[in-house]
């Protein structure tokens, strides 16, 4: 079994997955028998619906984000079902919040679990690793988590779409490197959650550190640690020539903002999960717009691009009070590749959970459109190892600008993710 870092959900571990282990999963008595039509079915597939579940946090600390992935993907089904649907059923999708709780997470997990194909969302590292042996083992079902830890490569069912947390952080000191705002001999800081997601994190800027001849220093925290005066006057005093931050936009602004108020300036790059654009309205917005740089493993939804462009203009259409962030495309693009796998299953007469796990297998190139293609013929490796890097801009729709395009560095290119 892979090591795990499980801190923050051992309480929901030992109530709920003991329970779950001991009760065991009672399988449909149809589970994998074929229907009149000769097609193979199973949890989550009826005649006429295909049920799919989205586990979220729309109240805790991805909040914003969570609110995003989850109404692109209601969008996507919308649009979806509107054109016929898939094998001629209609898809749906059954919602859950967690709040980013780990006993509301597992538990919703444990939930839905019999009564979904598959999942096209699982926020939150920890939760998904939690229950990544269940997923592999007895349930076998797609899990396409808003989560990028390389503790989750590897595994058949539980596909990370996108640049894992490591790799991404390799990229974004390579930026940091081809800006020449650092140099070899310099001190980088790392402030970081406990846990799958900052620890991930920490790996790769310790791999980039090796590589460039940099020094690390380490600031971990918690993800209800919100004010980060100590941690920038730990740095300051350290004398880092820059920040790395692999925490929530909330640390992320409180982080920049405390920095600039005390003049320290340095630059900070954050995770693809340490920004939401609400924050442009925040005491930290200017500060954010000065010299602080995100990485993700798409174009921002404000690209010009063909595919951030028409998936905006459907996202402002159908939720006009809402503004956009880069959560749409995460969501959006997760759904894609759900209805993908779903469309190769259905050619193959086979919509039960084995017969979308081996298309999911066969799915390559997909996503350009959104500045990146990803390929899930491998479950061992990312499905890219590209980094988009952006700027934070209040002018541009969804708050934030490419500053670099989609690369890799050499040392993510030779990097193997630990899992």
């Amino acid at each position: 079994m892979k090591p795990r870092v499980v801190g923050a959900v051992a309480a929901a571990l030992t109530l709920t997955l003991a329970l779950a282990g001991c009760s065991g999963k009672a399988k449909s008595s149809d589970d994998g028998a074929a229907d009149k039509g000769g097609m193979k079915t199973g949890e989550g597939v009826t005649d006429s619906k295909i049920t799919l579940g989205a586990l979220t946090d729309m109240t805790g600390v991805y909040a914003s984000l969570g609110k995003s992935v989850t109404q692109a993907q209601q969008l996507w089904v919308e649009e979806t079902n509107k054109a016929g649907g898939i094998c001629e059923r209609q898809i749906e999708l059954t919602v859950r919040d967690h709040g980013y709780d780990p006993q509301k997470a597992i538990g919703a997990y444990t939930e839905l679990e019999p009564d979904v194909l598959g999942f096209t969302q699982f926020i939150g590292s920890p939760f998904v690793a939690a229950v990544e042996s269940r997923v592999d083992g007895q349930d076998k079902g797609i899990v396409l988590p808003q989560a990028w830890s390389a503790n989750l490569v590897g595994s058949k069912y539980v596909r990370v779409i996108g640049a894992t947390y490591d790799v991404e952080t390799i990229n974004l000191i390579d930026f940091l490197l081809d800006e020449k705002r650092i140099a070899k001999g310099d001190k980088i800081g790392h402030v970081y959650f406990e846990g799958d997601y900052g620890e991930n994190a920490l790996a790769g800027s310790k791999h980039a550190a090796k590589e460039a001849g940099l020094t690390v220093v380490e600031q971990k925290i918690k993800p209800t640690d919100n004010d980060m005066t100590a941690q920038v006057s730990a740095l300051k005093q350290a004398g880092v020539k820059a920040v790395i931050v692999s925490a929530g936009p909330r640390q992320a602004a409180s982080l920049v903002g405390v920095a600039a108020a005390t003049g320290f300036t340095v630059p900070v790059v954050g995770n693809n999960s340490a920004y939401a654009p609400q924050l442009l309205a925040t005491q930290a917005g200017a500060a954010l717009q000065k010299d602080y740089y995100v990485g993700a493993s798409t174009l921002p939804i404000g690209d010009a691009g063909a595919g951030p462009a028409k998936l905006a203009k459907a996202y402002a259409a159908k939720y006009p009070k809402d503004g956009l962030d880069n959560g749409v495309i995460a969501g959006y693009n997760a759904a894609s590749v759900f209805g993908e796998a779903l469309k190769k299953a259905c050619e193959s007469k086979d919509l039960s959970r084995e017969g979308v796990d081996k298309a999911l297998l066969t799915i390559k190139d997909f996503g350009a459109d959104f500045g990146i293609s990803h390929d899930f013929t491998d479950p061992s490796a990312p499905s890219t190892r590209q980094t988009v890097v952006m700027k934070p801009d209040a002018k541009t729709p969804g708050g934030l600008k490419v500053v670099r395009p989609a690369e890799v560095a050499p040392a993510a290119e030779s990097f193997a993710p630990t899992s």
